[in-house]
């Protein structure tokens, strides 16, 4: 432990927690992430830290300084605004992207679908989707 953290400690100081923010903004990147077909691994690498550490970002466990959420917003190619926008209505939750987001196919049908730019062809394909998910 470092001198600062232990002098933190002995000061009686509680330790700093996530808060809800803190998973959004991290539920966020992820979102982002999928979304350019990043891997935690190559974000890691471009951010210089480890994949390990990009999953405490985008689980909310660590706290992402201003700076690197910069430079994040900047690999991922979106104004940093991004990160504290109100929903539009996507459902973009954790539990969601969780329970596909770490599977090969996922990644590919994100990606894939990221890169359609005709708007109605991305609802239809999006409806398609969802019927079939609901049989």
């Amino acid at each position: 432990m470092s001198v600062l953290a232990s002098q933190h400690r002995a000061s009686g100081m509680p330790k700093r927690r996530s808060d809800k923010r803190d998973i959004e903004v991290g539920r966020r990147v992820r979102t982002f992430r999928l979304q350019k077909g990043l891997s935690q691994e190559k974000l890691a690498d471009q951010l210089g830290v480890t994949f390990q550490q990009v999953q405490k970002y985008e689980k909310g466990t660590n706290r992402i300084a201003a700076g690197r959420l910069q430079r994040i917003a900047e690999i991922l190619e979106i104004p940093i605004t991004e990160f504290f926008m109100p929903d539009r209505g996507v459902s973009t939750a954790p539990e969601a992207i969780s329970e596909v987001g770490d599977t090969t196919a996922a990644l590919r049908l994100v990606r894939s679908y990221s890169r359609i730019r005709d708007a109605r062809l991305q609802q239809a394909v999006l409806y398609f989707v969802e019927q079939v998910a609901a049989e």
